[in-house]
């Protein structure tokens, strides 16, 4: 199997596709029920480790998530040491935002306290999460508020400022206003899943943004099924930019890595194995091969 691609974001070499870290954690975005049955199946060292490694092993090195969320960090750990890869990892850390944000600004001290455990353990790119960053953007300024401070305490750090957002002005007030930011989070998916706008203007603004975007979501938190959401997000997006998909096995890994690879390489879907029920006999000779 071939290396998967890459892009650079603030001179970090990433790949482009970028291991999401909800279906670790116990995020399903669908019900209580689907929380737990991930936190039952997959929150585990071993078992996220077996799925980092495979993602590790096809060049997929770049991990996104809340470090160091337990057991993340730990599976991170152990799939670097069997797969003789060290990962590049995007973390997204809460700062606190209250009524004091707007006019004085953040608690250096705070702060000072998060960034030194995010260099600590090896950040390479930090994105503050979308809690705090879209707390901060202000609509009437067409401004982010002290998103100043943050990006220049990250650099301080010795890591690589971004934004993790929700919102699209994210994007376009950064840019706008010559922030000291190399990458956005932006979620992005053919159902405009958990998206704030239109997915036609969401496309438009990652293709104007002037900097690398993480592409989150893509397929819906499992309501678009890979084929589609994979092929939609890959076609949608630059070269420079990337998309983020997590897997609740060391197979899915496999499938989503095999399947990705066939659409930036023009392969067709032919590749990955079609999933089988007793409906599909009538036409089985003809597609499944």
């Amino acid at each position: 199997m071939a290396t998967f691609p890459r892009t650079t974001v603030g001179g970090e070499s990433v790949s482009r596709m970028v291991v999401g870290t909800n279906w670790f954690l116990g995020w399903s975005h669908a019900t209580d029920a689907k929380d737990w049955l991930i936190r039952d199946l997959v929150m585990e060292r071993t078992r996220i480790a077996e799925i980092l490694a495979v993602f590790f092993a096809a060049g997929v090195d770049t991990v996104m998530g809340p470090f160091p969320h337990p057991p993340l960090l730990d599976a991170v750990r152990d799939a670097e040491q069997r797969s003789g890869v060290k990962a590049v990892i995007v973390s997204t850390p809460t700062f606190t935002v209250g009524p004091h944000i707007p006019a004085g600004g953040f608690d250096r001290g705070e702060v000072a306290r998060v960034l030194d455990e995010q260099q600590a353990i090896g950040v390479r790119i930090c994105m503050p999460h979308q809690s705090t960053t879209d707390a901060l953007v202000d609509r009437c300024t067409r401004t982010i508020r002290h998103a100043d401070q943050l990006c220049a305490w990250i650099r301080e750090g010795g890591m690589v400022p971004g934004l993790a957002s929700h919102m699209p002005e994210t994007i376009i007030y950064a840019d706008d206003t010559g922030l000291d930011v190399e990458t956005y989070v932006s979620i992005f998916n053919c159902a405009g899943f958990l998206m704030p706008i239109e997915v036609d203007w969401t496309a438009q603004i990652i293709a104007q943004a002037r900097r690398p975007v993480m592409t989150i979501k893509p397929l819906a938190a499992g309501q678009v099924r890979p084929f589609q959401g994979l092929t939609f997000a890959w076609n949608a997006i630059r070269d420079v930019d990337m998309v983020t998909v997590g897997t609740m096995s060391a197979r899915e890994a496999q499938e989503c890595i095999e399947l990705s690879l066939d659409i930036l390489e023009r392969r067709g879907p032919g590749t990955v194995r079609l999933q089988e029920t007793r409906s599909k006999q009538s036409v089985k000779r003809v597609l499944v091969r």
